[in-house]
């Protein structure tokens, strides 16, 4: 790799920058391109019902200025304008725009396309980097600066009398432009702009220099643009670098008054800056991002329906996996943190929004597979199932889980989890059964118990004393088969919450025998049945391990 046949791109010296200090308060406004720029690098682009469904999609969301379409491109673009327009289908609080290179035809079909809008945006564009300059279209500045001069007059002289329009002008491959020369061009089109609402949009064309480098160039701009309290600075930031997001940010903190981008950064190249990412960003800090993803699958279902690609499942607020953990650490942090949380602020380990804000739900939030810890099972069997293992179970029962899915190499479902704890602790019939409590009498002093088991296909009644049910049932056992053992750990709660007499429940057993620790659970509608069962598995495992 010839690293040597690049070179730095040029960085202005802007000690005066105050960008870094600041903080976002508010939210930008929000023009989505996706109908224009996201549908022109499509391969298969939108049809017309596709993109009146996604035009619908962005009114609904929240979005108040909309590109649609470069009208000179095609006839499909056109008649996608003409009958947004005709049929009425623009909200009066939402305004739509459209684009046009600064060529006289091109600009008066533009202008055609847009006969009968109550109000639109009129955008404006022309190439002034060096490269472009000299390479592609073989002009001087000045000729540069007339070309877009040009087109500002025309535009004015076409919009007098036809409806409410705001101008848009784009220096293209603004972040490649001697930055007094872009200045130079944006301000002789603000002043042939006079009494227009305007708006200058510095596009991020090909995104070449660093985040911070992008926002001193942003301040640097917004202090000497003409005007620049009645226009609105705009932002049109591509992801060549992977950080248009952060670029965008950035630059907002600079002075910028307006972002244009896509819904998941769809794009030429690596794409635009990703509106949704943005706006979430925002929303995370507690600002109100006026835009609507609270069925963030909707917008998924769309986006992939119109455009035919996929969302990354680790896609920040949108991915399948982006609120899933797997490591054992994480998923006892974010257990903890869901239990201890309080009303007032979302406060969750590796959570930085409630997944319930962008339509989700708290069951995938954990997920089970070799790399788990022993609490995220445990996690799974509570919020599924009832199950709350103690401890000391927890941790017996994590090597079980991670033993199978090595074996199976698969991620465990919530239902695979279950049915493995029920068949290493519930449904142990292997070498003794519980089979039915016959006698039981309870007093102040002492318990007498006698109940049947299965033993090598032997039924046999055992009875036996002790100060409560449990330890009367091991002297039984102990008496009948000289299985000599002791109980270590015991719990019980209902498992069916709100059932009251109907309720079953569960207990956990451990015993010490031979000096090893071997557990057992048991369920039932009979609390005292419960226990003897788990007692049973418990003795059962022992059999299995020693």
């Amino acid at each position: 790799m010839n690293h040597k046949k690049y070179r730095a791109d040029t960085v202005i010296d802007f000690p005066q920058r105050t960008w870094p200090s600041k903080r976002l308060t508010s939210a930008p406004i929000w023009c989505s391109v996706d109908l224009r720029d996201g549908n022109q690098s499509l391969v298969t682009p939108m049809t017309l019902e596709q993109k009146l469904e996604f035009f619908a999609f962005l009114v609904k969301i929240g979005f108040k200025e909309i590109e649609v379409g470069f009208p000179f491109a095609s006839e499909s673009e056109f008649l996608f304008v003409r009958t947004l327009i005709e049929k009425n289908l623009i909200p009066d609080d939402v305004a739509i725009q459209v684009l046009t290179q600064s060529r006289e035809e091109v600009i008066r079909r533009t202008f055609d396309s847009l006969e009968g809008a109550k109000k639109a945006t009129v955008h404006l564009y022309n190439a002034t980097s060096p490269l472009f300059r000299e390479t592609v279209f073989g002009n001087t500045k000045e000729e540069t600066v007339k070309l877009a001069v040009f087109g500002a007059e025309l535009f004015a002289k076409l919009a007098d009398g036809r409806g409410e329009f705001t101008f848009e002008y784009s220096p293209e491959c603004f972040s490649q432009t001697e930055p007094d020369f872009a200045i130079e061009v944006c301000n002789a089109v603000i002043s042939a702009w006079e009494g227009y609402k305007t708006i200058i949009n510095l596009p991020f064309t090909v995104e070449s220099l660093t985040p911070n480098a992008h926002a001193d160039l942003i301040e640097y701009t917004c202090g000497k643009l003409k005007n620049r309290d009645k226009i609105t600075v705009s932002l049109h930031a591509h992801n060549d670098r992977g950080t248009g997001v952060a670029a965008t940010e950035l630059c907002l903190l600079a002075g910028a008054d307006r972002v244009e981008g896509t819904l998941f950064g769809n794009g030429e190249r690596t794409g635009n800056a990703d509106l949704i990412t943005l706006a979430m960003n925002l929303y995370s800090q507690g600002i109100d991002p006026g835009l609507d993803f609270s069925d963030i699958n909707e917008a998924i279902a769309i986006y992939e329906k119109m455009t035919h690609l996929l969302v990354s499942p680790r896609h920040p607020y949108a991915g399948e996996l982006v609120f899933t953990a797997f490591s054992g650490s994480h998923q006892d942090a974010i257990r903890k943190g869901m239990a201890a949380r309080a009303d007032d602020f979302w406060e969750v380990p590796y959570l930085p929004i409630d997944p319930a804000d962008v339509g989700r739900g708290y069951e995938p939030i954990i997920r089970v597979n070799s790399q788990s810890g022993s609490s995220s099972a445990a996690y799974i069997l509570e919020t599924s199932y009832g199950v709350i293992l103690p401890k000391l179970l927890q941790r017996d029962f994590g090597p079980v889980v991670t033993a199978f899915s090595d074996r199976n190499a698969v991620e465990i479902s919530s239902k695979e989890i279950y049915e493995l704890f029920t068949k290493t602790y519930v449904n142990l019939e292997t070498t003794y059964k519980f089979i039915s409590k016959q006698d039981f009498v309870q007093d102040d002093e002492s318990c007498s118990l006698a109940c049947k088991i299965q033993h090598e296909g032997n039924v046999t009644e055992i009875r036996g004393q002790g100060h409560g049910v449990i330890e009367a049932f091991c002297q039984a056992f102990t008496a009948a088969y000289g299985v000599s053992f002791e109980i270590t750990h015991y719990s019980q709660h209902s498992l069916d919450v709100g059932e009251g007499a109907k309720a079953r429940a569960i207990t956990y057993a451990g015993i010490l025998l031979e000096g090893q620790m071997f557990f057992g659970a048991g369920i039932s509608r009979s609390t005292t049945n419960s226990a003897l069962k788990a007692v049973v598995s418990a003795i059962n495992n022992s059999c299995a391990k020693v």
